[in-house]
């Protein structure tokens, strides 16, 4: 018989005879580790583990702790939520069920309007489901056949997708008992591998994603191989409601979105000091790393749009007004602003390179749907930077701006990964100059050892970039900090400098934000913090808490000292009882409380209480003051 060499993903080699299943490959490895592998990855196409061996090829096994393993196990935990829809539900039409971040959906059509009760009902049908360990049976099928199987059930959703696909396409269908959908795959063996499963939520969701479309009925749901696993991620959900920074931004009066304005953040006194430390913080760093800062116009002049490119590759995300019978855009981004003031002078090889950061405010325009607190908003304040420089100076900028982004987040606790985002489809500029763009940022990762994952066609229709996800404590990413690298605007804009040959010559540009947008870097802190801000962020730092009212001398005097030393301070003076002073102050998540009573006035004390850590014992106010100096001036995390 002959045989074929597999190569593992650990570069192991081993032989089988032609025609083994995957699933005997992974049987190789003993019964134990058979039973969490899922699917497999043959030649890096994931595949079912009944596909047989023909050829010599390279094997990767998938177990839940793959990404890729963990995408096939919810895409075929959604095919068991449509079986039970099925059951439970008949006449019900199907849409699409495939998996996503943390779980998956199916869109469904029917008469019947899903409520919580029936999502417990559904949910206890799966469970049934998965214990009769069906297995996932796949078949390849002539485009009639498919055709005339769902069009027979009336299946209006799937014979829209099957005339889509191309002439040349492969069209599978999966089936598991009764129930048989259209699927490209690949699944799990049977749903007995499915060990812990909960449906999440409902919403509405056009077919297609076509508002012209008729609104379906989406089930979202998420499942793990273990119920700890399960249990954790709920946990994280529960935590992460607890931690909502529109919920916090109410309690601690930091900011809001009224319907006046939705999409338009407001901030209160409060939310305003985080705000200013922020920006100090940006404006101490950039100065230090060699920026200059500027500001440019909200609204600029149609024409300037026209030139960078914006008015035909982003028109449909800008504001528009006119004055003086002329069309204005209210900006969506600095660059174009940035840009002309470069232009205002003429420029030799050895101002450069030259970096010009704004804390400016752009506008984009938002569907109301996609609007969410500071997370997702239509004005922002981006804290941009624009960097002017040789070609030669490339590669020693980006990694510059790799530094400075770096700083910035360990500064708050964040850890991050980096993204490096290629040309997208709609964009500016030949392959050439994109080619050599990205291999520009790809050296300068490489030099400084950072390990980047690519993001086919996600650049700039200008440039590609290198992106920065932190993670925050509950384990979500975000990404804040960008780096584009851009040959096309300077060209575009007729950006010059004279070389050391007297000849004018194009600079190289980089656009670059740190914080990303101050509005949704306040809504991360906020809920990365869950509202309790380090010393040297927090509105409040220190509030001062008088026993009784023969105390309030005493403590105001304790205020104007920490005031004086331009700590934040205030005097609960209320008519209350202690610990009612000290539960408020903890609800307001304040860094210090300073309880004062007859000893601390005799004796220039303060009894201190640490947020999180509660009584600290009674100090001189003398000894308090330059602990929490020190404090805020190393920028302590909590």
């Amino acid at each position: 018989m002959s045989k074929v060499t597999v190569t593992l993903k650990d570069g192991e080699v081993k032989e089988f005879p032609q025609g083994t299943t995957l699933a005997a490959v992974a049987g190789s490895f003993g019964r134990k580790f058979a039973q969490n592998v899922l699917a497999a990855k043959l030649d890096d196409r994931t595949v079912d583990l009944t596909i047989p061996l023909t050829t010599d090829a390279t094997v990767e096994l998938l177990t839940f702790e793959d990404p890729a393993g963990q995408q096939v196990y919810r895409h075929s935990t959604s095919h068991v939520l449509a079986q039970a829809v099925q059951k439970l539900f008949p006449g019900t039409k199907f849409g699409i069920g495939p998996a996503i971040q943390n779980g998956y959906y199916y869109d469904f059509d029917t008469e019947h309007t899903f409520s919580p009760e029936d999502l417990a009902l559904i949910e206890k049908e799966m469970a049934v489901i998965c214990q009769a360990d069906l297995p996932f049976v796949r078949r390849e099928v002539s485009r009639e056949e498919a055709l005339r199987l769902f069009a027979d059930r009336g299946e209006k959703y799937k014979v829209e997708l099957i005339s889509d696909l191309p002439p040349d396409a492969v069209i599978s269908l999966y089936t598991q008992g009764d129930f048989t959908d259209l699927c490209a795959g690949p699944h799990v063996p049977s749903t007995g591998y499915i060990k812990a499963l909960k449906l999440m939520s409902l919403a509405g969701a056009y077919w297609r994603g076509n508002e012209k479309n008729k609104m379906l009925q989406r089930i979202y749901g998420t499942s793990f191989a273990k119920k700890a696993g399960l249990d954790e991620y709920l946990h994280r959900l529960e935590e992460a409601k607890r931690r909502d920074h529109r919920k916090i931004g109410q309690e601690l009066a930091l900011f809001t979105i009224l319907e006046e304005g939705p999409g338009f953040p407001f901030f209160f006194p409060k939310g305003m000091i985080i705000r200013n430390e922020l920006e100090s913080f940006w404006r101490v760093e950039h100065e230090k790393a060699g920026y200059q800062e500027v500001r440019t116009p909200i609204i600029l002049n149609r024409t300037l749009w026209e030139r960078s490119g914006h008015w035909d590759h982003y028109k449909e995300n800008m504001y528009f007004t006119q004055i003086d019978e002329q069309d204005y855009a209210i900006k969506p981004m600095n660059c174009p602003g940035g840009i002309l003031i470069y232009n205002t002078a003429v420029h030799s090889y050895r101002d450069l390179p030259l970096r010009m950061g704004e804390l400016g405010l752009v506008h984009r325009h938002e569907l109301s749907g996609a609007l969410h607190g500071l997370m997702r908003v239509r004005c922002f304040t981006q804290d941009d930077a624009h960097i002017f420089m040789l070609p030669s100076q490339i590669k020693d900028e980006i990694t510059g701006v790799i530094d400075l982004v770096d700083r910035f987040y360990k500064t708050f606790g964040f850890s991050y990964h980096v993204e490096l985002s290629t040309k997208p489809e709609k964009a500016m500029g030949s392959d050439e100059i994109w080619d050599k763009a990205t291999r520009d940022l790809e050296e300068a990762l490489q030099a400084k050892g950072m390990e980047y994952k690519v993001n086919p066609g996600d650049g700039a229709f200008y440039g590609p970039k290198i992106d920065f996800h932190l993670q925050d404590c509950l384990g979500r990413t975000w990404q804040c900090g960008t780096i584009q690298l851009d040959f096309l605007m300077p060209e575009k804009f007729d950006l010059t400098y004279v070389g050391e040959d007297g000849q004018k010559h194009r600079p190289v540009m980089i656009h670059r934000v740190v914080f990303g947008s101050i509005e949704r870097f306040i809504g991360i802190l906020t809920e990365h913090y869950a509202g309790a801000f380090p010393a040297w962020l927090a509105p409040v730092q220190v509030r001062v808490l008088p026993i009784t009212d023969r105390h309030h001398a005493y403590g105001r005097q304790v205020q104007a000292t920490l005031a004086g030393r331009g700590l934040r301070a205030e005097v609960d003076a209320r008519n209350e009882k202690i610990g009612y002073k000290i539960r408020e102050g903890q609800v307001q998540k304040i860094p210090y409380l300073l309880v004062v009573g007859d000893k601390e006035a005799a004796d220039g004390l303060v009894a201190v209480r640490k947020r999180g850590k509660g009584d600290q014992g009674a100090l001189p106010l003398s000894e308090f003051i330059p602990a929490i100096e020190q404090e805020i001036a190393e920028k302590r995390n909590p």
